[in-house]
């Protein structure tokens, strides 16, 4: 069954080599939600880390995903 990760991510030296710590999982979208918010608001202002929610059906499709590298999307001038 598919269940909702959230991840404690630090970057590294390299887009690979960030640190993944998995801190819960949840089977309701809005349960985790709520967590990552109260994560997020108690988090000091000059951390270097972040918090996400990922989808998937396994921790290791999980942190596979997290860990893919994926392009920055191009923003249109109107976007701006």
């Amino acid at each position: 069954m598919p269940y909702y990760y959230i991840y404690k991510i630090t970057p590294g030296e390299t887009e690979t080599a960030k640190s993944l710590e998995l801190i819960r999982e949840y089977e309701k979208y809005q349960d985790a939600k709520k967590e990552v918010r109260a994560m997020r608001a108690e988090q000091a202002a000059d951390s270097n880390h972040q918090y996400k929610i990922i989808f998937a059906d396994s921790q290791t499709e999980a942190e596979e995903q997290l860990l893919e590298h994926r392009e920055q999307p191009i923003v249109k001038e109107w976007e701006k």
